[in-house]
């Protein structure tokens, strides 16, 4: 995949996750319908993480959340250990 597609593929989704969890955190203060985790960790996992932690911090959504924390570290975790494999050629 040619650079430019991957920068653009990355741009997008991290914007697309920070409006989702801007959105959830605006549904949250109204009591309405709210978007799943589920949903927001398969976008952090898919390269919004970094969306995804900013967001947290700027709309202080889940950050007290224990289980959300926890979950979110693991597929951060992951990645990372995905990136390094990938970089010395391991997969």
């Amino acid at each position: 995949m040619p650079m430019e597609i991957f920068l653009l593929y990355f741009l997008f989704i991290n914007i697309v996750v920070f409006i989702l969890a801007g959105y959830d955190k605006h549904q949250a203060r109204k009591n309405k319908r709210r978007i799943p985790e589920n949903t927001l960790f398969f976008l952090q996992f898919i390269g919004g993480t970094p969306a995804l932690l900013t967001a947290m911090f700027f709309f202080r959504h889940k950050t007290s959340k224990t289980s959300f924390i926890v979950k979110f570290s693991l597929i951060f975790l992951l990645q990372v250990v995905l990136v390094y494999l990938y970089l010395t050629d391991k997969i």
